[in-house]
């Protein structure tokens, strides 16, 4: 029963692109061509700039914290604020470069 469920539900899938039958790249670089506009202007509009802001708010949180805890110790500890700042600028830059990477 096992088996002739399994090959009841397995399909092959081709991949039809232009003249060669079966080309999976092709496909795939023909999807990506077709849909690159729009994904770029939904990550460049909405996903960057989600990320942009929750890395912002965890800095100036983070660099509340240590000057609290800089208060109570007298030791200023740099590495999370400066771990969240490099991120921060990571993100900020990177829709100016991402794209020739992918």
């Amino acid at each position: 029963m096992a088996l002739c469920l399994t090959l009841f539900m397995a399909a092959p899938a081709f991949a039809e692109s232009g003249e060669a039958a079966g080309d999976v790249s092709g496909a795939i670089e023909g999807t990506w061509n077709a849909a690159k506009g729009q994904v770029q202007t939904i990550v460049n509009k909405v996903v960057f700039p989600v990320i942009d802001m929750v890395l912002a708010v965890l800095l100036f949180v983070k660099i509340s914290t240590a000057y609290m805890d800089y208060r109570k110790q007298g030791h200023f500890d740099f590495t999370g604020p400066a771990i969240l700042f490099a991120c921060l600028l990571f993100s900020l830059t990177a829709p100016s470069y991402i794209w020739n990477i992918l």
